[in-house]
């Protein structure tokens, strides 16, 4: 039923129960999930993942906060990932500016080189934007024919609305359960259903009531339920659709 465009089963996290958390997971109503990669090895072990599981697929590239492991080989294998039948997108990719902001240069050459691979591959794209709003949407501007998703989207209405008007999707994590959720409600307000993607980013931001623990794709039901409730439609109604718009993205 539920589509998680969104979780990092690759991460250390899941190392002790991963496979036997998958098979759970998928059996408990979480008919897709993408694993976006954050650099090469991260990227290996989400093709890994799709190759072993029907129900997972992947996206390569590098976070910019894996920016001390880009170099040229590492680049190199992530286009030859990129290639995979059930790659699906590029990302998790973008600019990071909330733990460091004194690389900005490099951070927004990865961004545009990995945007152009996207558009070469015919691929979308997975946005990570952490108080990178103003450069990411300038660097966007750039590439006005590639689509893709800003995930765990945090930047404001007006934001939204030109992307939104771009063709562009968000993504709805664990924090839109939140008690000081205001901003994300808005944007949420005024996002049409189909271009609403729901996301739990594993096993990090899991909802409310399960804040502080780690978060996997059953949980994602508390987001569709909260989502439901602002757009005004039944829960198993949304998860339909966010699973529809999210096959649409990623070509599934």
């Amino acid at each position: 039923m539920y589509f998680d465009t969104h979780a990092h089963y690759d991460s250390g996290a899941f190392s002790k129960d991963r496979y036997a958390l998958l098979e759970q997971v998928h059996a408990e109503g979480v008919d897709l999930i993408v694993d976006p990669g954050c650099d090469r090895k991260s990227s290996e072990q989400a093709i890994a993942l799709a190759e072993r599981f029907s129900f997972v697929y992947a996206a390569v590239g590098y976070h910019p906060g894996d920016l001390d492991d880009y170099n040229e080989e590492g680049y190199r294998r992530i286009c030859q990932l990129a290639a995979h039948p059930k790659c699906v997108a590029i990302g998790e990719i973008g600019l990071d500016y909330y733990w460091d902001d004194s690389r900005k240069p490099e951070q927004k050459a990865l961004f545009h080189r990995q945007l152009q691979l996207a558009l070469e591959m015919g691929k979308p794209v997975i946005v990570h934007d952490r108080e990178a709003h103003g450069d990411c949407m300038e660097i966007v501007r750039e590439y006005p024919e590639l689509r893709g998703v800003f995930h765990c989207f945090s930047g404001s209405v007006e934001m939204a609305e030109e992307l939104l008007r771009k063709g562009w999707y968000l993504g709805f994590d664990g924090p839109v359960t939140y008690k000081n959720a205001r901003k994300a409600l808005e944007v949420l307000e005024i996002c049409p259903l189909d271009k609403i993607l729901v996301e739990t980013d594993s096993p990090y931001l899991s909802p409310i009531p399960l804040r502080g623990k780690r978060n996997d794709s059953r949980n994602l039901r508390y987001i569709v339920e909260k989502i439901a409730q602002v757009k005004g439609v039944e829960p198993r109604e949304m998860a339909r659709i966010t699973q529809e718009n999210g096959r649409t993205l990623f070509g599934i």
